[in-house]
């Protein structure tokens, strides 16, 4: 499925009661429980929650911790593309998740994205083919401990940029990392 017919299944960039619908019944969070409780219509805040129950549970009975780390996964993503627009590429790149207490109970998490890392974001791709930003989020009991922390690494840059121009960021990027 194209990207374009799977943005207009979801309700394009902007109509963010109909990515609740989606989402919620995305097969992958239907299966764990996870539920999308509140998306702005802006996109800059979406709150997810996951109840304990005997199929997301692992074999000591607390939350098992590929669902922790499902609840968190594409809603950076999906908050950029909607914010950005439609002349930007944005990717989930990479991401890292440090379980801090066993999930006993409901858990949430909360991703919030301002107009100043938007702006950050818009600003730093005047100057470069791609900016690579990341965002953290964690994930909380229902007495607001901390069950999980992830981080997440996104890819974003301008649609009109060059190929060339990104591979040669690419090479001066891979240049300065490797030792010498």
């Amino acid at each position: 499925m194209s990207r374009n017919v799977l943005l207009k299944f979801l309700g394009g960039y902007n109509n963010s009661h109909a990515l609740r619908r989606a989402v919620n019944f995305w097969p992958p969070f239907l299966g764990a429980g996870i539920r999308v409780k509140h998306i702005s219509p802006d996109m800059k805040a979406i709150d997810v929650e996951m109840k304990l129950s005997w199929w997301n549970a692992n074999y000591v009975g607390t939350h098992f911790g590929g669902s922790l780390f499902a609840m968190t996964d594409a809603f950076y993503m999906l908050m950029l593309m909607a914010n950005l627009g439609p002349d930007y590429i944005v990717w989930d790149k990479a991401a890292s998740i440090r379980y801090r207490k066993p999930g006993r109970s409901t858990v949430r998490a909360e991703f919030r994205l301002s107009d100043a890392q938007l702006d950050d974001i818009r600003e730093k791709l005047e100057t470069m083919p791609k900016y690579e930003p990341t965002f953290a989020v964690e994930v909380k009991d229902e007495q607001g401990t901390v069950i999980a922390e992830v981080e997440k690494l996104l890819y974003v840059r301008k649609k009109d940029v060059p190929k060339e121009q990104e591979i040669n960021a690419m090479v001066t990027e891979k240049s300065e990392r490797s030792p010498s």
